[in-house]
């Protein structure tokens, strides 16, 4: 079903801006459910959640203490010029200007309301497709905002997991949002918290949201990267790298080195967190150099059992995984998209400073790196 502001859009665009036409395939998607019988909700309790950029996480429960309630959560649409490294930029498009968007927390059986405002001074159409709810392609076709309006999206969380949600205005625009930036993650937890591949309940001390991204930045006759002024006029160019599925950077949460330096993750030895990673449009392959993941919930959803022990785990380009591990050892771990190329490369690395004490027991250095006689040691294994 099409309503009247849908059927009205593509003309309406036109006039606003070349650009922004192309979005207007997805107003043909756009659904009018005010005929659909009303849901009575009045008597659950509402909750106000305020976001925060990733890596971080609002508070949360881990285990529901009450009945499910409605999580009322707001995000602002904003299109703004992003470095991504040194010598490049991006013309990004993100949730609450943040790349990944922030993440967020309810439990199974919650209602999520999300508030979508898409402000007068951005140039496109938005919209978000949630992966973890129900019809209307995940909430697409229910949220499609022009510059200057908002929208209100409710859905009942009813598959306990991690999901991405990311933007999907229609066509050739849902690729070109999603690599500028435009995903985020939620996570779904059971109401009596995460279990171990026996059932018996698990916990955290500490959670981050790494979100992975691949952006195709274009060179200009010169060879450096490109640059301009807004979104719209780097679309042909920034298209024709697309196309070649060849990314100019990999990178965590934003930019090369987000989460290193002073930007570092942190823990200490004997603490347990949880590292939800989320890929909205690529394959990728979390590695932690120096630990493991003791569960891991490859595919992100809670109602398997993890796997244990893990070295490196896959998580399929439109999807999230999470990854429980209790740091032994203190030191700089690096977590890596074990595609070593874009890790080192092309930014895929972030960095957990952990402290604590060195248990010799686990690792010792027996002999630290000295010279030795060539002419007689070492030679055993020479034919």
């Amino acid at each position: 079903m099409l309503t009247r502001r849908a059927a009205l859009m593509g003309a309406a665009l036109v006039a606003a801006s070349p650009y922004v036409i192309k979005t207007s395939a997805a107003a043909e998607e756009v659904m009018d459910t005010s005929d659909a019988a009303p849901v009575d909700l009045s008597s659950m309790t509402r909750r106000k959640v305020k976001l925060l950029a990733p890596p971080f996480v609002h508070a949360h429960e881990q285990v529901a203490t009450a009945a499910p309630e409605i999580v009322e959560f707001e995000m602002k649409i904003v299109e703004k010029e992003l470095q991504v490294d040194e010598d490049a930029w991006i013309r990004a498009m993100t949730f609450n200007g943040s790349v990944p968007g922030p993440m967020m927390v309810v439990h199974e059986g919650d209602y999520v309301e999300l508030t979508l405002f898409n402000p007068p001074e951005n140039m496109m159409q938005h919209n978000i497709d949630f992966h973890a709810a129900t019809g209307a392609l995940g909430g697409g076709s229910l949220t499609l905002v022009n510059p200057g309006e908002k929208t209100v999206l409710r859905f009942k969380a009813t598959r306990p997991g991690v999901f991405v949600y990311h933007c999907a205005p229609g066509g050739p625009m849902i690729p070109w949002h999603v690599v500028s930036g435009m995903s985020g993650c939620i996570m779904v937890l059971p109401r009596d918290g995460l279990k171990d591949h026996l059932g018996a309940p698990v916990s955290y001390d500490r959670i981050y949201y790494i979100g992975e991204n691949d952006f195709y930045i274009p060179r200009g006759e010169d060879g450096t990267y490109m640059r301009f002024e807004d979104a719209g006029e780097g679309y042909s160019d920034m298209l024709a790298v697309m196309n070649g599925l060849i990314p100019s950077h990999v990178v965590f949460n934003g930019k090369v080195g987000a989460l290193t330096g002073p930007d570092a993750l942190t823990a200490e030895q004997g603490e347990t967190v949880l590292f939800v990673h989320s890929q909205a449009n690529r394959d990728t392959r979390p590695h932690l150099i120096g630990g493991h993941g003791d569960l891991v919930w490859e595919t992100g959803k809670f109602n398997n059992p993890p796997e244990r022990d893990l070295e490196t785990w896959f998580i399929r380009g439109g999807s999230a995984g999470a990854a429980l591990y209790t740091f032994l050892q203190p030191g700089v771990y690096a977590y890596v998209n074990h595609n070593l190329i874009e890790a080192v490369n092309l930014g895929a690395t972030a960095h957990v400073v952990v402290g604590g004490d060195w248990n010799n027991d686990l690792m010792e250095q027996v002999v630290a790196p000295v010279e030795y006689d060539v002419a007689y040691e070492g030679r055993t294994a020479l034919p």
